[in-house]
């Protein structure tokens, strides 16, 4: 459930609240009880957080992933294996270079 932040006009009391989505909103203000609170516009205050969530999610790949719980580096993506150097060059097909 989401917190919401509400303001008293009448004396300026702000306060939060614990509800959800499909609640009323409070009508009187618990501090001077008079009506007409209302509901204030704020930043969210949640953090997606786990070994799961990537701070540049939603970014370009290029850019650099850094997990957001622990810290760490994204984990490499495996390399591609070069060829072993022991395996003798291929032989230009009949005709080619001769002439």
């Amino acid at each position: 459930m989401p917190i919401y932040e509400f303001q008293c006009p009448a004396c300026g009391n702000i306060f939060d609240r614990l509800q959800k989505l499909s609640d009323p909103d409070p009508s009187d203000c618990p501090k001077c009880g008079k009506a007409g609170v209302r509901r204030r516009v704020t930043a969210p205050a949640f953090r997606l957080a786990g070994s799961g969530w990537y701070e540049t999610d939603f970014k370009g790949e290029r850019e650099t992933k850094h997990n957001l719980a622990t810290g760490d580096e994204a984990p490499k993506p495996a390399a591609e294996t070069p060829a072993p150097a022991d395996k003798p060059a291929a032989k230009p097909a009949a005709g080619a270079g001769e002439g």
